[in-house]
């Protein structure tokens, strides 16, 4: 019986211990990961709800494994260095936009071309598309979760316009990419930032403004913008990039991994949706103010796209000097777009 409790004294000692080094910080069964989430759109935009979607549902699938808490409105840092403070650990994931790194990311920069986009929806699946196909060693640095973009970018103009001589020395708030395409079709364009186009606009200092449909309402520019024209042989898009630190990502353990590459599958089709859903909104908010949409002829429509070539061999051309497949990219999306892109994305 003496060895009988004496063996029953060491097992307790030895559970007694145990239950200490487990409550001991360090000698958990497994420590919580958590993640900072860089995000430089405002706290209440669809954008952010999407990010802290992702973030909600990959500590369900982990089961509380991995916290991540979304920073909206560039609190922790400005768009323009988003991608920067990515590579440099700043922040553990981030989401910016390819054009304010215009030149760094060329080949990607096929996504920005004016290539007659019919959704939201489908812009954002070209995108990924795109990048699955390519794997662009532009974006070696970083580990990519998804690529978005908005949907097609119009004219909304003070006057109407359909057709070209409508537009001819029209002062369109635009930049970038923007701008040339405003050139290319006789435009004048006005740089002015995006937060002072509604004084710009109401002033006349600027005439009309290269936007998608949901950038209107981001934007309130509905007031001073009342003609809206579907260009849609020239739209273009802004294509966007949510990354991690590409050793952080290492770090993870590969079944954390594997989740996560698993639900950004899925956060592709929640992104396209939430774009198209926002132009959806706002063109019946904008046809409710009475606001007017301009359906230019399929002949003026041919006459915008072919103006656009110039633009589309200039990408191709900067891309071959720099030994990219650029002509390769440009084929695959216009190819794309050929086959699925459609004004009604639900009817696939």
């Amino acid at each position: 019986m003496k060895g009988f409790y004496g063996r029953i004294l060491v097992c307790s000692i030895s559970i007694c211990m145990l239950i200490l080094l487990v409550s001991v910080p360090g000698f958990s069964a497994e420590k919580v990961i958590s993640l900072r989430f860089a995000h430089f759109m405002p706290p209440t935009s669809d954008q952010v709800a999407l990010a802290k979607d992702w973030a909600a549902e990959l500590e369900k699938r982990t089961n509380g494994r991995v916290k991540v808490t979304v920073y909206p409105g560039s609190t922790l840092m400005p768009v323009a260095q988003t991608y920067d403070g990515i590579t440099k650990g700043i922040a553990d994931i981030g989401y910016g936009i390819f054009t304010y790194h215009r030149g760094r990311f060329p080949l990607t920069e096929v996504l920005d071309l004016p290539l007659g986009y019919k959704s939201g929806y489908f812009v954002t699946k070209l995108a990924n598309e795109y990048f699955k196909k390519f794997n662009p060693k532009e974006l070696d640095d970083v580990k990519v979760f998804w690529l978005d973009a908005h949907g097609p970018g119009f004219f909304h103009t003070r006057k109407p316009v359909a057709k070209l001589e409508d537009l001819k020395g029209m002062k369109i708030r635009s930049g970038g990419l923007q701008s040339k395409i405003a050139l290319a079709l006789g435009a004048a364009p006005v740089s002015i930032p995006v937060t002072d186009a509604y004084d710009a606009l109401s002033k006349g200092v600027a005439e009309g403004i290269m936007l998608p449909d949901e950038g209107i309402m981001t934007w309130s520019l509905g007031e001073v913008v009342k003609y809206h024209t579907r260009n849609w042989g020239t739209t273009y898009t802004a294509t966007f990039y949510t990354v991690m630190n590409k050793q952080k990502w290492g770090s993870l353990p590969k079944d954390i991994q594997q989740i996560i590459d698993k639900l950004n599958e899925e956060w592709i089709e929640r992104a396209a949706i939430m774009w198209q859903d926002r132009d959806d909104r706002m063109r019946g908010t904008l046809a409710k103010q009475g606001n007017k949409f301009i359906e230019l002829t399929k002949e003026e429509d041919a006459r915008w796209a072919a103006l656009m070539k110039p633009i589309l061999t200039d990408y191709v051309k900067m891309t071959k000097e720099k030994g990219l497949p650029g002509d390769q990219a440009l084929q695959f999306c216009q190819d794309y777009l050929k086959k699925y892109d459609k004004v009604d994305y639900k009817k696939k």
